[in-house]
């Protein structure tokens, strides 16, 4: 980093440059644009299927379940998943992995108009789309640097995370209102159509404009898997990071399990609220991911410990704010949850991708998902069980506090590994 540089305050137009650095590459831009339009229909779907179950069974615990299912998978194929990223054309594997997942939201939303749907129908559906996420998670999140290359992979994330965390905003609005006015069903069908937009977007990429494309992986499975490891237990930063957020994401990031029955059972605001407080949770994830994309030089390591902090406490504040009885403040508390949530998940994976080598980002990144993704079964299943046992604040409360432990022991990790600020001075150099 140029010292001369340091006390210059950048101007809008130099910060909308920054922040938008990796649009000036074609092939992002196509990604970007239909991975907004898909993952809206995404979270329209995630809404929809939650009130979905919860009123076929009036039960927390079956919405954890189906929400766990969607990832279970990911836990036992999610490396392999990886290996095959490191073996195939990236981008035409992407192309099989979303129109599987198109195929998925088809069959349930025929399913549902037709008047034929019960719940263990969409328990098998979401196990379904929980193997098709086994395989197309860890393709897409090694897909990034070779859109954009290695320098501007940070922007790329958070680009990606305010693509995500947009459709986060208007996907549980739009989709809450649609549930209360023509059904689920109707939901499901709009996200198979969403699925047009990112299917076209990837089939108009241009492959000569890829970068950091290392040879296509050879040799046995299990030995390609195995390098992928060790790597991992012998990169310090790697391996807390994975850790870090497999931790938070299993004990506090509970959403679509706990936000629902707290709609109805603790708010009484009905599916159109329970929308209105996952948009929250979205408004403050964009905010954030706005925010890394236009701050090139923070250091990784040191704000993914600060968002893990932040987000527990948050979270623990949430969870007694029902007995203030202020619906605004809890929306509050979830805007600071969703920005204090992208600066752990962006700036971990930041720290992830700026370390690893090419030829192993596949298997990295394919354990990161697996870690990312498949605690979210087990996290599901304990918040269910919790709020059907003490109820929602309660098991949301809990989470909280271990997702609290999960930073502080973070924090002292990283402090005695010598590693806070490092990661931020080599990407800068």
């Amino acid at each position: 980093m140029n010292e001369g540089d340091s006390g210059r305050r950048p101007t809008p137009a130099s910060a909308f440059r920054t922040g938008s650095a990796a649009f000036r590459h074609r092939n992002f831009r196509l990604f970007w644009t239909g991975q907004v339009l898909s993952l809206i229909g995404t979270w329209m779907q995630s809404v929809a299927q939650s009130w979905l179950v919860l009123t076929l069974t009036d039960s927390a615990l079956q919405v954890g379940l189906v929400v766990g299912l969607q990832f279970l998978p990911v836990l036992f194929l999610g490396l392999f998943g990886g290996v095959l990223a490191d073996r195939l054309n990236k981008r035409r594997f992407l192309i099989v992995t979303q129109s599987a997942q198109a195929t998925q939201a088809l069959l349930l939303g025929l399913l549902t108009v037709t008047g034929q749907i019960e719940a263990w129908q969409v328990l098998a559906l979401a196990a379904f789309l929980g193997v098709i996420n086994a395989f197309d998670m860890p393709t897409r999140q090694a897909f990034v640097v070779e859109m954009v290359g290695r320098g501007e992979v940070m922007n790329a994330l958070a680009l990606n995370s305010s693509a995500f965390n947009l459709a986060r905003i208007v996907g549980p609005a739009i989709g809450g209102l649609l549930v209360g006015r023509i059904g689920a069903g109707p939901v499901f069908l709009i996200n198979a159509t969403s699925y047009v937009a990112v299917l076209g977007g990837l089939l108009l990429m241009r492959e000569s404009e890829l970068f950091n494309r290392p040879a296509p992986l050879t040799g046995s499975v299990w030995r390609n898997l195995g390098d992928g490891l060790r790597y991992i237990g012998r990169t310090p930063i790697v391996l807390v990071a994975t850790t870090l957020v497999g931790l938070v994401c299993m004990c506090g990031m509970n959403y679509s399990v706990l936000l629902s029955v707290m709609a109805k059972d603790v708010f009484t605001i009905g599916s159109a609220g329970f929308g209105l407080l996952m948009a929250s949770l979205g408004v403050g994830s964009v905010t954030a991911a706005l925010f890394i994309a236009a701050s090139p030089r923070l250091d990784p390591a040191r704000v993914m410990v600060r968002g893990a902090i932040g987000f527990a406490l948050l979270e623990i504040l949430f969870a007694l704010s029902p007995r203030l009885h202020s619906v605004p403040l809890s929306f509050v508390l979830l805007f600071g949850v969703g920005f204090c949530m992208i600066l752990l998940t962006a700036m971990s994976n930041t720290a992830i991708q700026r370390a690893v080598p090419d030829e192993l980002r596949g298997r990295v990144m394919s354990v990161y998902v697996t870690v990312f993704a498949g605690s979210t079964p087990f996290g599901s299943f304990m918040a269910g069980s919790l709020a059907g046992w003490k109820g929602a604040p309660f098991a949301w409360g809990v989470g909280a506090c271990l997702a609290l432990l999960a930073a502080l022991w973070a924090l002292l990790r990283l402090r005695r590994e010598g590693l806070l600020g490092q990661a931020g001075s080599a990407a800068a150099s």
